[in-house]
């Protein structure tokens, strides 16, 4: 679904922002598909709006080029909307260095396209940070999918500027994610469904009990987040 304008829009009161998914939902969703460069085939590019990236755990199945050079030649189609999901996974054999190049070359690719990040990380905040840090010129938003950290690592998190996108986590009880959700600013929160068998509007209504809000006014807070971070407006 794509946002439209005039007397024939849907009210924000019907829609549904989900940042991050790898296939489409229900209607009354605007929801951004998450596209490896590795299965990327410019002559199918998706109808709506979608991200684009190297993964850490595809390093083995294409080279840091090649993808870069597919994410560039997206990058004038008005529904690529970022870059990602990139990043850093300390549970994988991938060696972290490799991992950090592939990274920091999608940052630049990033500034360079004026998208936001869509970052993949797993026990290398630490690195994250780190790398957020010795590049403080870096206009773009950095949005951490699918967290699940304690409040402690979501604060430190924001004081450094990123977003924190939350999914299914929430809808488990033995989770920190709905601790860190209600230390999480609303201008620096998103939500989203990632590859979980779950429903949108049930991630919104956990996070809306959480955060003491009617969906209604959740949606709007989330709208506006989407609004300024990927379409600039």
């Amino acid at each position: 679904m794509k946002i439209e304008t005039g007397p024939d829009a849907l009210s924000l009161a019907d829609v549904y922002i989900n940042i991050h998914c790898h296939q489409t939902g229900a209607n009354q969703t605007i929801e951004m598909i998450s596209i490896g460069t590795q299965d990327f085939d410019t002559a199918a590019t998706p109808d709506g709006f979608y991200s684009l990236g190297l993964h850490p755990w595809h390093l083995d199945q294409e080279d840091t080029q090649t993808a870069l050079g597919k994410i560039s030649a997206a990058g004038m189609d008005p529904n690529l909307l970022a870059v990602g999901e990139c990043g850093l996974d300390n549970a994988i054999a991938v060696p972290l260095p490799l991992q950090t190049a592939a990274f920091t070359s999608q940052i630049e690719l990033a500034e360079q396209l004026r998208k936001p990040l869509i970052i993949h990380c797993v026990r290398a905040f630490n690195e994250l940070i780190r790398i957020k840090k010795s590049t403080p010129n870096v206009e773009t938003p950095w949005i951490i999918h699918g967290f699940n950290g304690n409040p402690t690592l979501a604060e430190q998190l924001i004081r450094h500027g990123f977003y924190l996108s939350f999914g299914a986590a929430l809808l488990n009880p033995r989770s920190h994610a709905g601790e860190a959700l209600s230390r999480t600013p609303f201008d620096r929160l998103f939500l989203e469904t990632d590859a979980a068998n779950v429903s949108i509007d049930a991630i919104y209504a956990a996070a809306a009990k959480m955060l003491g809000l009617d969906n209604v006014s959740l949606r709007q807070h989330i709208m506006s987040n989407f609004k300024r971070v990927f379409l600039n407006d």
